[in-house]
């Protein structure tokens, strides 16, 4: 059994929640910008002043409306504006908010907003208030659905305009750090989603602690950041409270618009998931490829990996500081502009980076710091600080936060940021809980200096029929690195070998097809037929089958003719495979494997 543990640099006292600051910066700086947002093609400045008024004048319609203090409000919206100023409006009103996907069935809107006994939901567009109005009728504790899009949050702050500053006051200052500020369900990659109880101090004193303590660095004076991953998620809330907190410029964008919002918004800092720099990187790659530059790229990369690895050992020699100069003209400036040009760091989690990508943007220029958490531990329980990093793992526990490693390998979890418990599941909740520690399901190892590192998942080891333990995860991740691979399934529990199941990226495909001399309509079903693919795949496959030994390589696989998806059942709205659905819809071929 091994442990580490930091101690809390911010102190939070027990009656802070979440409306404190922005209430009071309002107060004490108010022509203070806190929020930029998207006006057509530029970008208007939303004062400290602006924003709690805003904040203010929804929260006195809600109480207005009836809604009372821990009554649960649902909102259901892609990452914008509107979504922070909703968020605040609810706490402001002393409820509590259940986020919902935009993406989200209507039966998964029927178990959220039942199981959580919510009383209202903010619904963004018709699509989503038909997606409501389906089930409506089963939804008895529902008394109120806004929609967004139609204007009805402006109607709704007009109608609390005889609620009094006094009477929001206090509503706002109701709830204390231990009350519940939210119910978060898991993505549910297992059974049905859980509603995790994260109060207003697991919000607060872990958003203080990782941005005001553990990326100080990276929140420095003139900050900004561009949201742009779904605010359902615990990450991107994480990041919303902790800029807030911290007094960061936020804007919100989403993935179809993300290019331009980066050129025009330049943010400092970016979070994302290991699939959004996979397609950076496997795009940059590509276009340069489809120019005739490939050869410049593969020398760019292979540079930039060199530099970033020989940062971490001492420093770099001279002639290959004289080489990454070179490239950074050719290359890496280049990529930089890509994403605003200002960016020098980025958060990376929800799953393993890989350590190519990130020496690989380390030595272009962005530091990706990569960290690790679950809903269950408001976003992050460890993360790697630019002044104290390794790539390749997920780094050192936040502040206030103590990492164990179990006699079986368990990553376990204490301190400020682990949640309550599970709502309406006091089963699951004393499993989780037990011992006082949050047991994460993850197994990994922390080396002398607590920098942890991610092993695999505990139910998903397979054991072959020889008794080999494999964790599917590394394979998985070397296989996605591959401008070709969307996504794959590690199979072989029970069974004589590994093998995988396999699907193809179509934006990584167009590029190929042209390089290859291969018709542009060529759909992904005939292409997995085709020679040469077949035969990239399985020079990807070796590549990914070189970081395992024999027995734990991948021996067959089948390129499948569709993608994973979140429509199909396949995927969370956080992009990970559902393992049990993909093996269920495809047994057929998983069989086919092995016989």
């Amino acid at each position: 059994m091994r442990e580490f543990s930091v101690p809390a640099l911010v102190e939070v006292p027990g009656a802070t929640n979440l409306t404190e600051t922005p209430f009071a910066r309002a107060q004490e700086a108010p022509g203070t910008i806190v929020v930029r947002r998207k006006s057509g093609e530029s970008w208007s400045a939303v004062t400290a002043r602006e924003f709690a008024q805003e904040v203010g004048e929804v929260a006195k319609g809600l109480i207005a409306a009836g809604i009372e203090p821990g009554d649960r409000v649902a909102l259901m919206s892609r990452t914008r504006y509107e979504w922070t100023v909703l968020d605040y409006a609810i706490w402001a009103a002393g409820a509590v908010v259940v986020p919902i996907y935009e993406t989200s069935s209507s039966e998964q809107v029927a178990w959220i907003v039942g199981d959580s006994g919510a009383k209202g939901i903010f619904a963004e567009s018709d699509k989503h208030l038909a997606a409501v109005a389906e089930v409506r009728a089963e939804l008895t504790s529902l008394a109120h659905v806004w929609g967004i899009d139609a204007g009805d949050v402006a109607a709704l702050a007009a109608s609390g305009a005889q609620v009094s500053d006094e009477t929001l006051t206090e509503r706002r200052t109701v709830r204390q750090g231990a009350d519940l500020a939210t119910l978060v369900y898991t993505s549910g990659t297992t059974g049905r989603p859980k509603g995790c109880e994260i109060s207003h101090a697991n919000l607060v004193s872990t958003a203080r602690n990782a941005i005001q303590g553990a990326l100080s660095e990276v929140t420095v004076d003139g900050s900004s950041t561009l949201l742009f991953l779904p605010l359902a998620h615990v990450f991107a809330r994480l990041i919303q409270v902790g800029v807030v907190e911290a007094g960061i410029v936020l804007g919100h964008s989403d993935i179809p618009n993300l290019l331009p919002d980066l050129g025009s918004y330049q943010p400092t800092f970016l979070l994302a998931v290991p699939r959004v720099f996979e397609k950076v990187y496997n795009g940059a790659e590509q276009k340069a490829i489809a120019g005739g530059k490939g050869k410049i790229f593969a020398a760019a990369a292979a540079t930039a990996i060199a530099y970033s690895e020989a940062l971490a050992t001492g420093r770099p020699g001279v002639g290959l500081k004289a080489k990454h100069k070179v490239f950074d003209v050719l290359v890496y400036g280049k990529l930089r502009q890509a994403v605003g040009g200002k960016v020098q760091f980025a958060v990376s989690g929800g799953a393993a980076l890989g350590e190519r990508l990130g020496h690989f943007f380390r030595g272009v220029g962005i530091t990706i710091l990569e960290g690790y958490g679950l809903t269950e531990t408001t976003a992050p329980a460890t993360v790697n600080r630019p002044s104290a990093i390794k790539v390749g793992t997920v780094g050192q526990p936040i502040p206030g936060v103590t990492v164990r490693i179990a006699e079986d390998g368990e990553v376990l979890v204490q301190g400020i940021n682990v949640f309550g418990g599970y709502w309406n599941n006091d089963a699951a909740s004393k499993e989780a809980l037990a011992d006082g520690w949050f047991h994460t399901g993850d197994l990994g190892s922390l080396d002398d200096d607590g920098f942890l590192k991610i092993t695999g998942r505990k139910k998903e080891i397979l054991v072959t029929a020889a008794g080999k333990n494999v964790a599917p995860a590394p394979l998985e991740d070397r296989l996605r690195a591959s401008p070709l691979i969307s996504q794959c399934l590690v199979v072989g529990d029970g069974r004589k070998f590994i093998s995988a199941l396999i699907t193809l990226d179509e934006e990584g495909l167009g590029p190929w097809k042209e390089q290859h001399g291969k018709p542009a309509a060529m759909t992904v079903d005939e292409l997995r037929e085709d020679p040469d693919l077949v035969a990239a795949i399985e020079k990807a496959v070796e590549d990914a089958n070189r970081s395992v030994s024999k027995a734990e390589a991948i021996k067959k696989y089948q390129i499948l003719g569709v993608d994973f998806s979140e429509e199909a059942g396949h995927m969370t709205p956080s992009l990970k495979v559902k393992r049990h659905a993909v093996i269920k819809d495809f047994a057929d071929e998983i069989e086919a494997l092995y016989t």
